[in-house]
């Protein structure tokens, strides 16, 4: 259903004598995988097809993870060789990106990882070298993160050498942002404890600008995206104070 979706949002559209073609099922799959997904309110179905809802809506993280897949694995290998070596305490928000990254970086000794990201959570919670402190909080069914209150409290008692920062939308006007207030506040939690702030972003979240806002800009240490991102955006983010770190193939 993953690969549905990404046709729906890249296109607008779908048709499903199409789709049944593409991925070589019958039109009945098709249909109870695209009713399936109006049922999550992911899209709407229509007469012989489907359309996207709208654009805006935050795609859960469960149908995210085949998007830009290649930029990704490449933006958290480069992340996670920039990381220093030896003893760190790092931070890591919920996000696809930084999900791959936690994978990356499991078999690391000396290192202690705070998170508010069940999915990241449940990848570490068994490495015997690695220290790992999950924060309290509600959990957000769309990016597998504890957030609110208790999560805010959690982040605010602990000193973060490096935050590693999933987005949805990065700018130098509107700084770092993403679909949810709650979840964007809680984020915002790690990155003031924090004495670095890394945001790892695939091209397609260079310039774009969500509703909710996590911090300036001029908060942000380093940026690792990839070569889609676009080159003003990207020029007016190094402008900004920020290095740019492009992970190419």
């Amino acid at each position: 259903m993953s690969a549905i979706l990404e046709r729906v949002f890249s296109r607008g559209s779908v048709d499903a004598r199409h789709l049944a073609e593409k991925f070589q099922v019958s039109p009945a799959t098709i249909r109870r995988d695209l009713q399936a997904l109006e049922d999550q309110n992911l899209l709407s179905r229509t007469h012989g097809g489907a359309v996207a809802v709208d654009v805006a809506s935050e795609l859960p993280v469960r149908y995210r993870v085949g998007q830009h897949r290649e930029e990704k694995m490449r933006i958290a290998k480069r992340a996670a060789a920039l990381l220093p070596r030896g003893p760190l305490t790092l931070g890591l928000t919920g996000g696809t990106t930084t999900h791959i990254l936690a994978r990356l970086l499991a078999d690391r000794v000396d290192l202690t990882v705070v998170t508010n990201a069940i999915n990241i959570a449940s990848e570490l919670a068994l490495r015997p070298r690695l220290k790992l402190i999950m924060t309290g909080g509600v959990s957000r069914t769309q990016s597998y993160e504890l957030v609110g209150p208790m999560a805010d409290q959690a982040l605010a008692g602990l000193n973060i050498e490096v935050a590693v920062v999933g987005v949805d939308g990065i700018s130098v006007r509107r700084g770092l942002t993403t679909h949810d207030e709650i979840e964007a506040h809680t984020n915002a939690a790690m990155i003031q404890r924090a004495d670095q702030v890394m945001v790892v972003a695939d091209g397609s979240k260079v310039g774009r600008n969500c509703l909710a806002a996590i911090c300036a800009i001029t908060d942000v240490a380093v940026l690792v995206t990839d070569e889609t991102a676009d080159a003003a955006g990207i020029e007016a983010i190094r402008r900004a104070g920020a290095e740019v770190v492009v992970a190419t193939r």
